[in-house]
């Protein structure tokens, strides 16, 4: 053994003709770690490697042919319920994979699907794209990272478009494919719950949306088919939107104005709270129903949320535990040269047993400070979600009422274009993106607020040592307290001095002593600017940092805007909605295309009222000749009049709804065309 203690070079290979000072080999290997090493299980590369029974090669060969074949199978059954006896004369159309811009679809396969598509692409991107492509080159793999993008759709396509022809061989295909698809998944974790990629606990938990979307198709697909066989399916095709658009029609020409004082009361404050804490909860209304596809936008986003959570999870907190497992005695004297671990003075030098619980300590509150950050940003995502939902509510109302300039900051005219299209498809992915960023921001900015306020503040107080942040306040007290005095001066000086009030208006008075105050404060006041523009710049980051997500709001000033992607997107998406599905024109085309009600047979004639004179020998005497009956015309039900009224209401408000007026006519255009009063001429 080496003299002084110097045990740490007995093992190490050295070149001859190299020599090592005992001495400075003695200072840095004095300490040698007692330690237990950090234990192989918690290390990634320690799980051994499993073969499932159903390998994912094999399970990829399995269904990618069923899905193709139920693909097609449904598509000659679409082809022939449709067209009957040119059944073959033309090419077999292919199903859809949901009706997004319907109202009555299936919203929960829907949402299911593209949280299982979304939770499927994040995880292949990040480990094995393909089975079996994981060697090759860098380029071959992100050859088949394109790949696994146009295939994993494809693959998972025909779970939503079974329940497209709405046919019970459609809901039995959803069954088979959606069982099929849950049991290889589940099988698969329950044999192979750990995997070396990432973290071992990763691989389960990015399953957890996964296992849960198929699980509800599961069950979704046999409730429909069951219904289906207990009802029957529709000879002919069903009109899709349509209870929708009358549920929301009877629930606008409902409405009556409230009677009463128009004073508002002043709420207390608990109650105001509580209102600005209500409107992040969305509270259906009756008579309107969120959009398919801002609800798949919606769930697709929050699935992408928490997929990316894991994956800062599983990524950061366990090698922090493994480096405080870890953690020797030469580290700790590497940290306190460093300035990093307080010293407890002068100890004798294997005496580092202090040092060495702080340094854990430390490492243990930036985990802390870590988890509450990461947690505190999923939950002001999911919060700004859902406050944007009650904003898309309010906006598409306003927009169904024509109010185009409450919405938007200039006149847009609501129909569809080549843009809007392309934002209407890709505001769902835009989303989902948007939020996944939004996270990163506020993780790392929430990240650095925790850990400033605990190592400047929690930690000093609870060690007793002295903390810069409290040297610095204190040695500028004079500092601080001078502009808290100027800015409650000048606010005072403003409101009993520079300010005289007569009757219901208000005048500048003093205006010489309020020329000196500004003069005389103009130092003082640039300071204050000074942590006012700080302050701006924290406010502004913190904001953005929190409402990155939301894209039914601008984070650009109004007159840029346009150059907001995520806004841009969002208002074309909200024109082709608007253009496409407004509930009040589709339930008048609704009440247009309804077939009249057969009248009653009228009742039959008296015969004995004949031409001539001898069919009624007073009316011969007064009218010689002919004698002419007329039947009385039957009065119109009372359901006919009420179909009428409803079908003149809608008429008379689709006339009036400014949103329509470009599509008009030029004589409709004109109000005094349709016969319209003439008001007061606009200035």
């Amino acid at each position: 053994m080496a003299p002084n203690g110097s045990a740490g070079f007995r093992d190490s290979p050295l070149e001859p003709g190299i020599f090592l000072d005992e001495d400075l080999g003695s200072d840095w290997y004095i300490y040698e770690s007692t330690e237990p090493a950090p234990h192989d299980d918690l290390l990634p590369d320690a799980i051994p490697e499993c073969h499932p029974t159903i390998s994912p090669q094999l399970y990829h060969t399995i269904m990618a042919p069923i899905s193709l074949a139920v693909i097609l199978v449904l598509s000659f059954l679409v082809k022939r319920r449709r067209l009957h006896l040119n059944c073959w004369n033309g090419v077999p159309g292919l199903l859809s994979p949901g009706n997004l811009l319907e109202q009555d679809g299936h919203r929960a396969v829907a949402a299911a699907v593209l949280a299982l598509l979304c939770s499927e692409l994040c995880r292949l991107l990040l480990l094995e794209p393909l089975p079996g492509t994981r060697a090759g080159t860098p380029a071959t793999r992100e050859f088949w990272k394109v790949l696994a993008l146009l295939y994993v759709p494809a693959l998972y396509s025909p779970l939503l478009a079974c329940a497209g022809p709405r046919h019970r061989l459609g809901y039995a295909a959803g069954t088979l494919l959606a069982w099929g698809h849950c049991g290889a998944h589940a099988w698969h974790r329950a044999q192979c719950p750990l995997a070396p990629k990432i973290h071992r606990l990763y691989s389960l938990l990015s399953h957890v949306p996964v296992l849960l979307s198929l699980s509800l198709l599961s069950l979704w697909y046999p409730a429909l088919l069951l219904r289906s066989l207990r009802s029957g399916d529709s000879p002919g095709p069903r009109i899709s939107g349509k209870s929708y658009c009358r549920k929301y029609l009877k629930a606008v020409l409902s409405k009556r104005g409230r009677k009463g004082s128009s004073v508002k009361i002043e709420e207390s404050l608990s109650s105001r709270i509580r209102s600005y804490l209500l409107s992040y909860i969305y509270i259906p209304e009756e008579g309107f129903r969120i959009p398919l596809k801002l609800v798949v936008s919606v769930t697709v986003a929050v699935v992408a949320v928490y997929q990316v959570a894991v994956l800062l999870l599983v990524a950061v907190v366990p090698p922090l535990r493994i480096v405080r497992a870890g953690m020797t005695k030469d580290v700790v004297v590497l940290l306190v040269q460093f300035g990093l671990v307080p010293s407890q003075g002068a100890a004798a030098p294997g005496d580092l047993e202090q040092e060495l619980r702080t340094a854990r300590h430390f490492l243990w509150a930036l985990e802390v400070c870590y988890i509450c950050s990461l947690v505190l940003c999923c939950l002001l995502t999911c919060a700004m979600l859902l406050r944007s939902l009650g904003m898309h509510r309010s906006n598409l109302r306003a927009l169904y009422q024509g109010a185009v300039l409450d919405v938007f900051s200039k006149a847009h005219i609501l129909r569809p274009s080549r843009e809007s299209l392309v934002c209407w498809m890709a505001f769902s992915s835009f989303q989902a993106a948007f939020a996944c960023l939004g996270l990163l921001i506020q993780q790392v900015i929430f990240f650095l607020c925790f850990v400033a306020f605990t190592f400047l503040v929690v930690i000093p107080l609870q060690l007793g040592t002295s903390s810069p942040l409290f040297g610095i306040i204190q040695n500028m007290w004079p500092f601080w307290l001078t502009l808290v005095v100027a800015v409650l001066l000048q606010h005072l000086l403003a409101h009993f001095q520079f300010l005289e009030q007569h009757s219901l208006q208000k005048e500048i008075t003093n205006r010489r002593a309020l020329y000196i105050v500004t003069f005389l404060l103009f130092p003082i006041n640039v300071l204050v600017g000074v942590m006012a523009a700080v302050w701006r710049v924290v406010i502004s980051g913190l904001y953005n940092a929190v409402h990155f997500c939301r894209m039914d709001i601008s984070l650009m000033h109004r007159g840029v805007e346009t150059f907001d992607p995520g806004y841009r997107t969002y208002c074309h998406y909200l024109k082709v909605e608007v253009s496409q599905c407004h509930p009040l024109l589709k339930a008048f085309c609704f009440l247009l295309l309804q077939p009249g009600r057969p009248e009653p047979p009228a009742p039959p004639r008296d015969t004995q009222l004949e031409e001539g004179p001898e069919s009624s020998p007073c009316c011969s005497r007064l009218l010689p000749g002919l004698q002419l009956m007329h039947p009385k015309q039957p009065a119109p039900g009372r359901a006919r009049i009420r179909r009428i009224r409803a079908r003149w209401w809608v008429a008379y408000t689709l006339l009036h709804n400014p949103s329509l007026t470009a599509s008009r006519k030029t004589a409709l255009a004109d109000p005094a065309a349709n016969g319209a009063q003439l008001g007061v001429p606009r200035p």
